[in-house]
């Protein structure tokens, strides 16, 4: 079984590792189960909200901890709505840091709104 990414955090990725695939993938997906898991090649997950102010503060938090972290998602704001993509460029599909960062933005305030 994976590591619990919620425990983990991002270590920079150099490239030149194989994205992941098969059980470990699915063992890392198990530990985030709101994300869907697209094309085994990215994880995405829409946040409600009540309005565009609380999106907007969430979309902040998901900066500032991006920032923290060293990786940073894909993400799309509306009118009570945010929607996050992660992957990792440098290999083309999943690394653990796609679900340490996932596990992390699930914890943030307002993230079960």
């Amino acid at each position: 079984m994976a590591n619990d990414p919620h425990q983990m955090v991002c270590e920079p990725c150099k490239g030149g590792v194989d994205p992941l695939a098969g059980d470990e993938l699915l063992a890392y997906a198990s530990y985030v189960p709101e994300w869907d898991v697209v094309e085994d090649r990215k994880i995405t997950r829409t946040f409600k909200f009540r309005n565009f102010v609380d999106a907007l503060a969430f979309v902040n938090r998901i900066g500032a901890l991006a920032e923290e972290m060293g990786h940073h998602p894909d993400i799309t704001l509306g009118w009570g709505k945010v929607g996050v993509t992660l992957f990792t460029h440098k290999i083309g599909g999943l690394h653990a840091n796609d679900f340490i960062l996932a596990a992390h933005i699930d914890k943030l305030e307002g993230a079960s709104t």
